[in-house]
């Protein structure tokens, strides 16, 4: 945010982040003297009408503030103090030097003892580094790190505001901060070479290197600097978007301070060494990426050369369901392999497991189901079955349970399948497949190792990554697709057995690298004196950050050693790694140091601790602790006033609207129009938490994946725009936090293809519930996180069609002749996302927390629109202050258009806004006009008599749909088959979606629909709750996955398949219908949308799973939308005549 008086500044150091950093300067109005000793930089910066210095010391005459931006200590020292030409001498009374270059601690207290030296107390200095790029430092969106006295950080506060987006203020005084960039330094550099270490180790193995980078980004061996570097390792790109020779300068910073303080850097150590090897060898100029071609010395573009494109061709469809399959055989039900196991009960396998640990195995049958079952031996386990799994720990005790002691291999039928899912060497992957086809009896092995975690394992939503005989593979898939969800979370890695585990071993590599970098950097953190919770909050999110450093320090600042995952698996894994590395001739000195330390950590008995514990190593060896170094969040309890939301009456409707001022605007549409058709304006893209986001469009697509691949694709097709959905409403908050972050990181990287002439711009729109609830203000955080702060958000819940409004700032919902307080409805007391503000502004505090105070949450009133127009609209949103909340008020559908119009202008100067909108503001901003509902003749529905009957299924329990429901009941009485699912029997039974109910009304529904007449598959009407939000969540989730099941289960093609409710008609498309990409063709009723599979590519794309019952209207009709009779009448208008 641009100051509110301009500044006289000195900029010393105009290189490629410096330059930006005075320009942006300059350009919020302040004056700046430039001074870099590189005359072309002087030049182009005078060409921006600012002023040039022929020394430092001309440039700070006369300037209150010296900023400080040359590349290392030595050069800072010749600016600040050359005896000729340093600026100190001539800086006025009481200026302030802010020094943003990345040096050690010890120099800022050097500089100084040398201000005192020359008596120049009087001068306030900041230390200040700085950290962001290129890109950010000329829009004034940095990060900056700041310490010093009070006095100097109050002076720079608002200079550093206007420079940086994020600005940390660290305690500890002059050096603090500069410790902190320093620990981000040295996560950021180990990152780097791990990423050189394990992509080399992917090329030698022979893997594709272009597949692995898609793999690892989605699993637990990334890091924001795998991320960022790895892509320009494939492309061989070596232009130096930042230079070897920084690293070399900032791990000489860490080690060097290291030294002094007497404290061993093992792993900062050997990466330090790396670079100095990689710029010896002169690559010092270059990018950093290019440290991994010392790694393959004999082919430096190995990498490059292995980074083949991802294969098109079309998958198998499976040749087997869960029906068809009589019994799995499950050998290994530990913290992950019983979680396993009951995720293929609860997908519909009848499944045998059996564990050395007794007590696992009466766990698994009491949690599991009617289709689950025990076996008292490994052959038992394996006998008459078509497919057998092991989930042991190691390669030893899968040898020994095919071939040695457990006897499976003999005993298995002939042509079973073998899935290892396991770590594993990847020779032994492959030995153990040639063994198996060489007993000659059919056996075949799918190498299938698995990550995600006991928590994933019991969702059946890990990632798998699998190798094996394509037919094998073929027969597997729907066992692997209920043990991993969403495609996007199964890979295939073509090469046969040992293949999918050589990709395990990369992902294990870095992971294990990257724990002990964390506990490396988090210790030296705590011996600096640094506050540890404090550092991993501004870490976790920047350049130094990783998925194990965000996962593993928690437990690291509580000392809590809950072994989730074992300490041992890493001694195992990475011996793993060096045993492969070993074998193909490959140096890996980054995996070899971690492995030491692991080591040494179950060598003092910790093998069976939390893998986050091998931090007691170095408390081990210097007696510093992280966390007694990490400093207790304090609640503030006392006297905080207790937030009170205002009340409101019921207003009568008519009456209501009718007293608004009346609307001077006029074909705003069609303006809207004229600028989205602008390709420089962004694309919109829509992240719907639900399906029913999408009820007042017609022609737009809808994708229920989000791979960089298929975004990219996607930005090419609908350029204007697209739906994805998310369904995060559905997930606990954390959850829905990480699937939203994981989603816009994905966003991110498609718009920057390489297949794009320059970046495509896009805009999220985060398209919530019209009656507030929903993951606010987890979703738009989560986004922010990824893309930076926003000018502000946007809160505009109104949906016409489905009669909300918001009218001086308060959010109403129509009931019959009134408008009701949105808290007074029965959407505000809803079990997860309950709220008691009707009014915005309170609602915006009330699920803030208070974290925005009244004078930053700002109103566009229905007088701005109405009379101010959209110019008014742009005015308003310009003006606001950065990181406010807007709230929308509208009556009408062209009150919207008026707002998206005026938006659009807001962005096109410089606005840069998060929305979090209801269903009307997409339509508005997309210019797309209304259109009555579709005609079954439309659609090509067959109402002929002796058609198929339609399918309808109900979950959502809003009142509205209760009623709906009973109308529909009754109206159609006699022609209407009705199958109810008791909600607790399912869940009382804890067996979801097997139970015998279930398949009774598959059979039930079949029967009817086969006979033409209509059904309606319905949840009991009795709401359960759970004692939380969350699990609430997971009861609504029980039930969902029971419809899902009864829809799987429907072989026969209905009419029309009609899905009520949002979680309901998300999992029925994504799951049942297994549609990856829809077009949204209009509505049936409104605000109720009709969804089709889009393209012919949906047969091919779905892994090896077609679209199931395509050509088949698809109705996503909301819980909360239409009248008591919209349901009814609309089955009685598709219904067969």
């Amino acid at each position: 945010m641009a100051s509110q008086t301009s500044k006289k500044i000195a900029f010393a150091g105009l290189g490629a982040m410096g330059f930006g950093m005075a320009s942006h300067l300059l350009g919020l109005g302040h004056h700046v003297t430039g001074f870099d000793v590189y005359e072309p930089s002087l030049e182009k910066f005078r060409a921006l009408g600012a002023k040039t210095a022929t020394s430092p010391r001309e440039a700070a005459k006369d300037n209150d503030f010296f900023v400080c931006m040359v590349a290392n200590s030595n050069q800072a020292e010749s600016v600040l103090f050359d005896s000729e030409t340093g600026a100190v001498k001539a800086l006025p009374q009481n200026a302030t030097i802010i020094l943003c270059s990345t040096v050690p601690s010890s120099y800022l207290t050097s500089v100084q003892a040398s201000l005192e030296k020359l008596s120049r107390t009087d001068i306030l200095l900041v230390d200040s580094p700085v950290s962001g790029g290129t890109v950010r430092a000329a829009q004034g969106n940095l990060t900056i790190l700041a310490s010093g006295t009070s006095t100097s950080l109050e002076r720079a506060n608002s200079l550093l505001s206007d420079m940086s987006e994020k600005l940390y203020i660290i305690p500890g005084g002059i050096g603090a901060a500069s410790n902190v960039k320093m620990i981000n330094q040295l996560l950021a550099g180990i990152h780097i070479a791990a990423a050189a270490e394990a992509m080399g180790l992917a090329a030698k193995a022979g893997l594709n290197t272009r597949q692995v980078y898609d793999i690892i980004v989605g699993a637990a061996g990334n890091s924001w600097m795998f991320e960022n570097r790895v892509p320009h390792m494939l492309d061989n790109d070596l232009t130096p978007y930042s230079a070897l020779d920084i690293f070399v300068k900032d791990m000489g910073i860490v080690t060097s301070s290291a030294r002094l303080q007497g404290f061993p850097l093992p792993l900062s150590s050997v990466a330090e060494q790396l670079y100095l090897s990689a710029s010896a060898q002169g690559f010092g100029r270059q990018d950093d990426s290019g440290l991994v071609r010392i790694f393959t010395p004999g082919t430096p573009t190995l990498v490059y050369d292995q980074a083949k494109p991802q294969p098109t061709s079309d998958k198998l469809t499976p040749s087997v369901t869960p029906l068809e399959i009589n019994k799995i055989g499950f050998i290994g039900l530990g913290a992950m392999g019983i979680g396993m196991a009951t995720s293929l009960v609860k997908a519909g396998f009848p499944v045998c497991g059996y564990d050395v640990y007794v007590p696992s195995i009466e766990k698994f049958l009491s949690q599991a189901g009617d289709k689950a079952s025990a076996a008292s031996s490994p052959a038992e386990a394996a006998d008459a079955a078509e497919v057998l799994i092991l989930m042991v720990q190691n390669a030893a005790q899968a040898d020994d349970v095919l071939f040695g002691s457990g006897k499976v291999a003999a005993t298995l039928p002939a042509n079973a399948i073998i899935i290892l899912n396991s770590t594993v060497p990847p020779s032994f992957a492959k030995d153990l497949g040639q063994r198996l086809s060489a007993l000659g009896t059919g056996l075949e092995l799918i190498d299938a190792p698995v990550s995600g975690g006991v928590v994933r394992a019991a969702a059946g939503n890990l990632t798998i990554i699998s190798s094996g005989a394509a037919l094998a593979l073929s027969k597997a898939s729907p066992i692997l697709t209920a043990l991993s969800g969403p495609p996007s979370n199964l890979f295939t890695i073509p090469n046969g057995a040992g293949a999918a585990s050589s990709v395990k071993l990369i992902n294990q590599l870095l992971a294990g690298v990257h724990i002990v970098a964390a506990a490396e950097a988090m210790a030296f953190g705590a011996k600096l004196g640094l506050d540890t919770r404090s550092l991993y909050e501004i870490i976790k999110n920047a350049a130094g950050g990783s998925w194990m450093f965000e996962n593993r320090v928690p437990a690291m600042l509580n000392a809590d050693w809950t072994p989730n995952s074992q300490l041992a698996i890493f001694v195992k894994d990475l011996g793993i790694v060096l045993d492969e590395a070993k074998r193909l001739g490959y140096a890996a000195p980054l995996s070899a140091a971690s492995h030491q330390v692991y080591l040494t950590g179950a060598a003092k008995g910790w093998a069976k601790d939390a893998d986050s514990g091998v931090v007691r190593v170095w408390e081990l060896m210097t007696g510093v602790s992280v966390a007694e170094a990490a400093k207790e969040v304090v609640e503030m309890k006392a006297e905080k006033e207790v937030f009170k939301p205002r009340e409101y009456e019921p207003l009568p409707l008519e009456e209501t609207i009718a007293s608004l001022p009346p609307s001077t605007s006029t074909n705003t549409l069609a303006t809207i129009k004229e600028r989205i058709a602008n390709p420089e304006t962004p694309a919109l893209i829509i992240l719907d938490d639900d399906p029913t986001g999408t009820q007042t469009c017609h022609d737009i697509p809808v994708l229920t994946v989000w791979d960089i691949p298929t975004l990219t694709s996607e930005l090419h097709r609908s350029p204007h725009g697209f739906f994805i959905l998310t369904n995060s409403r559905a997930l606990p908050g954390p959850e829905a936090s990480a699937l939203i972050k994981e989603i816009t990181t994905n966003i991110l990287s498609a718009s920057q293809s390489p297949t794009f002439p320059a970046a495509k711009p896009f805009q999220i729109v985060l398209r919530g519930d019209s009656t507030l609830r929903g993951h606010f203000p987890e979703e738009p955080d989560a986004v922010e996180s990824i893309l930076g702060t926003s000018t502000a958000w946007i809160l505009a819940p109104f949906f016409y069609q489905g009669g909300r409004y918001t009218i001086d700032d308060v959010h109403y919902v129509s009931e019959g002749e009134q408008l009701v307080p949105a808290s007074k409805t029965p959407f505000a007391a809803d079990a997860t996302f309950g709220y008691k503000s009707s009014n915005l502004r309170d609602y915006v505090r009330e699920k803030t927390g208070g974290r925005f105070e009244e004078g930053q949450i700002v109103s566009v009133s229905l007088h701005d629109i109405r009379i101010g127009g959209h110019a008014r609209v742009r005015d308003v949103l310009l003006g606001v202050e950065r990181g406010s909340v807007v709230v929308v008020n509208a009556a009408r559908e062209e009150d919207m258009h008026v707002f998206a119009l005026g938006a659009l202008l807001a962005e096109q100067q410089g606005g840069k806004f998060l929305y979090r909108t209801g269903a009307a503001f997409v339509s508005s901003r997309l210019g797309i006009e209304g259109k009555e509902p579709m005609s079954a003749g439309e659609l090509g529905v067959d109402t002929s008599r002796g058609s198929r009957g339609g399918l309808v299924i109900a979950g959502s329990y809003v009142p509205k749909t209760t009623a709906q429901l009973k109308y529909l009941r009754e109206c159609r009485e006699g022609r209407l088959r009705v199958i109810e699912l008791d909600v607790g029997e399912l869940l009382d039974e804890e067996a979801g979606v097997e139970k015998s109910i279930v398949k009774k009304a598959v059979e039930e529904a079949t029967e009817a629909i086969m006979a033409g007449t209509d059904v309606l598959v319905m949840t009991s009407r009795s709401l359960i709750t759970g004692h939380d939000g969350l699990s609430s969540l997971r009861i609504g989730s029980v039930v969902a996955a029971a419809l899902v099941s009864f829809l799987q289960g429907i072989e026969v093609r209905p009419r029309y398949i009609i899905a009520k409710g949002g979680i309901t008609s998300s999992d029925a498309a994504t799951k049942g219908l297994r549609m990856r990409r829809a077009m949204i063709l209009g509505q049936a009723a409104p605000g109720v949308p009709i969804w089709a599979a889009a393209g012919e590519e949906e047969e091919k794309e779905a892994d090896g799973m077609g679209v199931r019952h395509k050509g088949v209207p698809y109705v996503v009709f909301p819980g909360n939308v239409g009248g008591v009779e919209t349901l009814g009448e609309l089955v009685g208008r598709w219904a067969a005549v």
